[in-house]
């Protein structure tokens, strides 16, 4: 666990630490929506089960680092709102309306004013 006290060495390891817990985070929410309004028996165990580990590995990484996260959200967040879109579409089958298009023109604009201040 050491590993992750350090702070990422290289930005693009950063950016890529962020997605990988954005994508955790957001598979997590998955399952568990999964698990309570689509799936049955077995599959539900399993949805449940799924989105507990994905959860609980996001919270335990995100907890654990050193970084300051809250100068991080800026990115984090423009991370995450287009990996819930993917999952949306290819799960859940729900195209992105207008409005969620525009609105994540504007979580990207605030992320980057967020991550670009001082």
């Amino acid at each position: 666990m050491r590993s992750l006290e350090r702070r990422p060495a290289l930005p693009g390891r950063c950016v890529f630490a962020l997605l990988f817990i954005a994508a955790s985070r957001r598979s997590g929410d998955a399952f568990l929506q999964s698990a309570v309004h689509r799936a049955s028996g077995a599959s539900r165990g399993a949805s449940l089960a799924a989105g507990a580990l994905s959860l609980s590995f996001y919270g335990l990484v995100v907890n654990l680092t050193r970084w300051n996260f809250g100068k991080l959200l800026g990115i984090y967040v423009v991370l995450f709102f287009p990996i819930a879109q993917v999952i949306a579409r290819v799960k859940f089958h729900e195209p992105a309306s207008l409005p969620v298009v525009v609105g994540g023109i504007l979580i990207a604009c605030g992320g980057l004013v967020l991550t670009l201040s001082k």
